[in-house]
């Protein structure tokens, strides 16, 4: 979930209102009022995923660009939308069928849920929790306990939603913080300017404010959280049709054989973003490129030992994650999480010759520059800015 530079949105730019009801409103830019639809003369005629950031320019999203080249997808039409940088409107676009999968975190899923959109998480991009707090160099907290009182910088307002589930299962009463927007995406530069205590970050996002100039210590969500990370949803009646069923077994195909790409070979994976995203290879650089990548990596493979394969959703996490959020507030509805989480397309989706994939990022040809990046300095560094 990185950020670089902020293109323009959706080409379908639309302001979503969720009401005190729970009914999902959308209004185009010029007043039209739009109705959700679920006619499809086909499965998808092009299917959309949408981004929770704002943005497509990062390394995040590298499985697709690494499927996208291999041919992983194979005849399904797809495309990828960068959103606005709401941080819920990956959630409303898909619930209106504006889009057919969005890639929200935990949280902003949970706002999903409480509003009564009838969205159910189908691929769990995340083993480990992909969240971090950036503090400024020799300020930071070993112990969220700490930061009981403190001011956090946030890009969204909305991502309070990932923030105070944290902060309650280290104990601290989330009310006692103080939340301060600063701004998409400078929010990383007040903290380094003296604003605030700390500031909500990622992995991947170290890469990259790194290669900005935006020096931190971390202390990082995949060490001690006990929290899912963020996942793919689309709508139930898309998981309850068979035709669609059977293209989204297809479709997160395409991006499991892209994870166990980059897996076998970062470095290839790396390639394959810089050249679908040339302006990432050049904010960044070969090496800070190949580093963003490897902490998703980590995220997303978790231990693959007590995975189902890629894509799974660790059920206990998730219930821990919805039991938290229903004792702080805030969920106001019980969560079913059998029904709003499923594993239903792990199998399916990992089904795939694994031999090819392998000879695939193997046999990838690299730009002199991308191959010169040495992946076990990388390895060695990984954590040096880690301070828990």
């Amino acid at each position: 979930m990185s950020t670089n530079t902020k293109p323009g949105g959706l080409s379908r730019r639309r302001f979503l209102q969720v009401s005190a009801s729970g009914v999902v409103t959308a209004t185009t830019l010029g007043g039209t009022s739009l109705r959700a639809t679920s006619a499809y003369a086909t499965p998808y005629s092009e299917f959309t995923w949408i981004s929770p950031r704002g943005t497509l320019e990062v390394l995040d999203d590298y499985p697709y660009w690494v499927g996208k080249e291999l041919g992983y997808f194979g005849d399904l039409k797809t495309k990828m939308e960068p959103g606005p940088s709401d941080g819920t409107a990956t959630v409303k676009f898909v619930a209106l069928s504006q889009a057919d999968m969005g890639f929200p975190s935990p949280g902003v899923f949970s706002f999903a849920l409480n509003n009564k959109l009838d969205l159910v998480s189908v691929w769990n991009m995340g083993a480990v929790d992909v969240f971090d707090f950036a503090f400024r160099k020799g300020q930071g907290a070993k112990d969220l306990k700490d930061l009981q009182g403190k001011t956090i910088l946030l890009g969204s307002a909305a991502w309070q939603a990932i923030c105070d589930p944290m902060f309650a299962a280290a104990g601290v009463d989330p009310k006692s913080v103080k939340y301060l927007e600063a701004g998409w995406p400078t929010w990383g530069t007040a903290l380094q300017g003296g604003q605030g205590d700390a500031a909500l970050a990622w992995e991947g996002l170290r890469a990259d404010w790194e290669g900005k100039g935006l020096k931190f210590d971390y202390w990082l969500g995949l060490r001690t959280s006990p929290f899912p990370a963020n996942s793919f949803v689309v709508r139930r009646a898309d998981v309850d049709d068979p035709e669609r069923k059977a293209f989204l077994e297809k479709y997160l195909r395409g991006w499991a054989m892209g994870m166990q790409f980059a897996d076998v070979n970062p470095l290839a994976a790396t390639e394959a973003v810089f050249k679908a995203m040339p302006v990432v290879k050049q904010n960044l650089g070969p090496a800070l490129g190949v580093e963003s990548l490897m902490q998703l990596a980590g995220v997303f493979k978790g231990d693959m030992a007590k995975r189902a394969g890629w894509g799974d959703h660790d059920m206990t996490k998730w219930t821990t994650f919805f039991k938290t959020l229903k004792d702080i507030g805030q969920l106001t509805v019980d969560v079913d999480v059998n029904s709003v989480i499923t594993n239903a397309f792990i199998g399916p989706a990992n089904t795939f010759d694994k031999a090819k994939v392998e000879a695939d990022a193997k046999a990838y040809k690299l730009s002199d520059d991308v191959a010169k990046v040495d992946v076990e300095t990388i390895k060695k560094n990984f954590f040096a800015n880690a301070i828990n």
